[in-house]
């Protein structure tokens, strides 16, 4: 077998493989002996046919069979012999092929970047000090008691905070909002709504106009939709809503003591506020050694170029894509606003995805740079937490990530972990005020 090799683009080659006749016509004989075993001929019993009846017979079958194996087994051989780190699937042309003749086939392929690691231990990042107190403590039992609010009907104005019930009827430009958009029916009309008297609650700037007012109180409430608004019949035009306030009701906490505490599963409120003080510090230490590590990767980074895969990107680039277009979606953005602004989505998808991608090689160089590996245990083990946070049963969400390849990915988070992990015990790192972080890196309250 001759093999040459010709640079196409950065990560990119073409293999021009040459098998010669003599191994072509030895690949056709041996063939010919493996379906001469099977083959079954009128007049003959299985295994005894002439060779030659048998090739005759089966020549179009020989001849595929031959150039798979000749294809898969040279194939293999020209990627090992040259060490070659191929990403994905080779596109395969074949030139010649034939008994008695040499084959010729070129292989057009994905190569990884091939990196020069710089110095990656004693990377500098700073970490912030910050330690729960007291008070952070206190506002996330605030935030318990308030998740075990009651709401009560209140004989007075409505104020910020409470919720107002309430009948509406709604119009735009003169017309029923059910006639202009049939899909958004419930903005058009409503009984007993509850409305939260506070920011963002309900459609934008309604709940404000109805500060002050009583149960029986009838109001006209107006709002101009924005031009975004997620039903595009309605956005950037003016609505007007008949409005009769039902009832106007308080939000009641429970009081802060042992009955909430073994209402929320601690044996008594002293228990309740160690357990709330370790949640705290546990989701801060996460929250600091995130900001660590996102120093880290920005640093590692900075010290290295090089060249990217094209497949990996454009494929990366979906990814990041669909995650956009979801996230978009879930927040009510509707499809015609994500279709006005694909291009912007594409421009910063395709950012992220470089990012995504020169990061994941750097993790994969550095891990097989420390021999930092993952084990069949350690994957065994994510499955199962993931099923369980699923509420699939292990051995059918094992069964379905071998379906998809989806061990390979957990392999490559938990490899991904454990170098970010590495990174972080060797780097050098400052303790500093929030006031010395980097911008945007300063964490908010862990409560």
């Amino acid at each position: 077998m001759n093999v040459s090799i010709e640079n196409l683009a950065p990560c990119r080659k073409l293999l021009r493989i040459e098998i010669d006749a003599e191994a072509v016509t030895a690949a056709f004989d041996a063939m010919v002996n493996e379906f001469r075993k099977e083959a079954n001929l009128p007049g003959f019993r299985p295994g005894k046919a002439p060779r030659d009846m048998v090739a005759k017979r089966y020549e179009k079958e020989i001849a595929d069979e031959v150039r798979r194996k000749l294809l898969s087994e040279n194939y293999r051989k020209a990627v090992e012999e040259q060490k070659l780190d191929v990403l994905g699937v080779p596109d395969i042309e074949e030139i010649q092929f034939g008994r008695g003749q040499a084959m010729l086939f070129a292989a057009t392929v994905e190569t990884a970047p091939e990196i020069q690691l710089p110095e990656y231990k004693g990377l500098p990042a700073k970490r912030e000090i910050r330690s729960v107190t007291d008070e952070d403590v206190a506002r996330a039992l605030d935030v318990l008691r308030e998740q075990r609010a009651t709401f009560e009907t209140a004989a007075r104005a409505a104020a910020t905070g409470d919720i107002v019930v309430v009948n509406y009827t709604g119009t735009c430009e003169g017309k029923p909002i059910g006639e202009i958009a049939p899909v958004a029916k419930s903005l058009g009309e409503a009984k007993a709504f509850w409305i939260g008297i506070e920011a963002r609650s309900f459609l934008p700037g309604f709940a404000e106009q109805l500060i002050g007012t009583q149960a029986g109180d009838r109001r006209t409430v107006t709002i101009d939709f924005p031009a975004d608004f997620r039903t595009t019949e309605l956005a950037g035009k003016r609505g007007e809503f008949a409005v009769e306030v039902v009832e106007v009701k308080e939000r009641v906490l429970p009081p802060l003591d042992e009955a909430l505490a073994k209402a929320l599963g601690a044996d008594s409120l002293d228990k309740l506020r160690e357990g709330v003080r370790k949640d705290l510090e546990n989701e801060l230490k996460y929250k600091l050694d995130r900001q660590v590590r996102t120093q880290i990767i920005r640093e590692l980074l900075s010290r290295v170029q090089f060249e990217l895969p094209e497949s990996a990107v454009a494929t990366e680039t979906r990814n990041v894509v669909y995650d956009i277009v979801n996230e978009n979606a879930r927040r009510g953005v509707g499809r015609e606003m994500i279709e006005r602004d694909k291009e912007a989505i594409y421009a910063a998808a395709a950012n992220s995805a470089k990012e995504r991608v020169k990061i994941a090689f750097l993790v994969q160089k550095i891990a097989e740079q420390e021999d930092i590996k993952v084990s069949n245990e350690e994957i065994a083990r994510r499955a199962t937490t993931l099923a369980a946070m699923y509420q699939i049963p292990p051995d059918k969400f094992v069964k379905d990530l071998q379906k998809r390849n989806g061990l390979v990915e957990i392999y490559d988070q938990l490899a991904h972990e454990k170098v970010m992990e590495f990174l972080q015990q060797h780097a050098q790192i400052e303790e500093v005020p929030s006031s010395q972080m980097p911008m945007g890196l300063a964490t908010a309250n862990p409560s």
